[in-house]
């Protein structure tokens, strides 16, 4: 067992934490809810906030460098956390 951090995700869950996590991190204003990370001028720090907040809360590794390699929006973001959650489910 890993303490608080649930071993099974569903899609929803992972959802609606990803978007939790975004959202408080960008401070994603009003309209911009498609917006990219680089558009919602995300930072290094931003990055690194948001990767160890969805390993934190949901024990999921995603990579820093994914976040500026492939500039994801918020869509983009909950499906790499959800096939990183497959894969590590599988292991």
């Amino acid at each position: 067992m890993t303490g608080n951090l649930p071993t099974e995700h569903s899609f929803s869950a992972i959802e609606e934490k990803v978007t939790e996590i975004w959202k408080h991190v960008l401070d994603v204003p009003n309209g911009m809810e498609d917006a990219t990370f680089f558009d919602l001028e995300g930072e290094s720090i931003s990055a690194v906030r948001l990767v160890s907040r969805i390993e934190e809360q949901l024990g999921i590794s995603v990579d820093v460098g994914d976040i500026f390699e492939e500039d994801p929006n918020l869509e983009a973001l909950i499906r790499r956390v959800a096939a990183k959650a497959e894969i590590s489910s599988l292991a």
